[in-house]
């Protein structure tokens, strides 16, 4: 055999890599073996032969890079530079049920305005953030109260959807350490998993949360949040993916606590357009004691 014109440059062909590391294995004592499959792989990644083993380091930039981008697709799935929306929202208890309906505004992540418009009793209760403030006005009293960060947990109007969902004080992008768990079919169909753990000093409420979404498109599935004993407390789904407003999201999403799982909160999309031009006075105390 002449090993010159088998790690020749032009001559390192598929076949003859193949042929060489068959020689190797029959015949080559070990460390031999090490040493020429290493210049092999050299060779093989000159030629294109044999694939580029990406280093640890690129890899974990490449894994951070496609986590960034699937928090983002989350944070901003039914918000983008602006929306307006109207939805409805069920909830379910095991004493009482209700159903409200509200206009939703928005604006980037750091502004949002939810109006209560039926039924006539809570027409008119209010929701609004900027920055990381957070009001709500009553008109039965005609009052506008801050919402402290210490209320962030705080059930909004009864429902099982605390004053941070409603509004996204946090974003998961910016908030937690993330890092991908599982990748593969579950349900008949292929999902990522993503553990996410909050920053040192970030302004969250959760200890830990675990979400699923689609490997394709990133719309997610479902979320489980922990609290921070890293006992789980509640289970959010995702389902009814449809197009709205020139976007493909999940139009009902609900809520249950893990403690009363005969419980729930339904909150479906009934419409959605993004990207809006809004009245920047939208977004401020005057016009949030408003009626429209």
């Amino acid at each position: 055999m002449k090993h010159g014109t088998i790690l020749a440059g032009g001559g390192a062909g598929p076949w003859s890599i193949r042929f060489l590391l068959k020689t190797l294995r029959a015949a080559a004592p070990r460390s031999v073996r090490v040493a020429l499959f290493s210049a092999v792989l050299i060779l093989g990644t000159v030629s294109g032969d044999v694939p580029v083993c990406a280093s640890p380091a690129s890899e974990q930039q490449d894994q951070t890079s496609r986590v960034r981008e699937i928090l983002e697709t989350i944070d901003r799935m039914w918000r983008g530079r602006s929306s307006e929306g109207e939805m409805e929202m069920e909830v379910a208890t095991s004493h009482w049920s209700r159903t409200l309906r509200m206009d939703a505004y928005t604006e980037g992540m750091e502004r949002s305005l939810v109006r209560i418009t039926y039924p006539a009793k809570e027409e008119g209760v209010a929701t609004l953030k900027v920055g990381n403030d957070l009001w709500n006005y009553l008109p039965k009293i005609n009052r506008v109260t801050r919402v402290p960060a210490s209320m962030m947990l705080g059930s909004w109007m009864g429902s099982h959807f605390t004053n941070d969902d409603l509004v996204k004080e946090s974003r998961y992008a910016d908030d937690y350490e993330t890092t991908i768990t599982f990748e593969g079919d579950r349900d008949g169909q292929k999902i990522l998993e993503l553990t996410l753990e909050p920053k040192p000093e970030a302004p969250v409420v959760w200890g830990k949360i675990v979400a699923a979404v689609r490997a394709d498109d990133y719309i997610p599935l479902q979320m489980d949040y922990f609290n921070e004993s890293g006992k789980e407390v509640r289970t959010l789904t995702f389902s009814k993916v449809q197009d709205m407003g020139g976007r493909r999201i999940p139009t009902e999403l609900v809520m249950r606590p893990v403690d009363k799982p005969n419980e729930s909160t339904r909150v479906t999309y009934l419409n959605l357009t993004f990207d809006v031009r809004l009245d920047p006075e939208l977004f401020s105390l005057r016009a949030l004691q408003k009626r429209p």
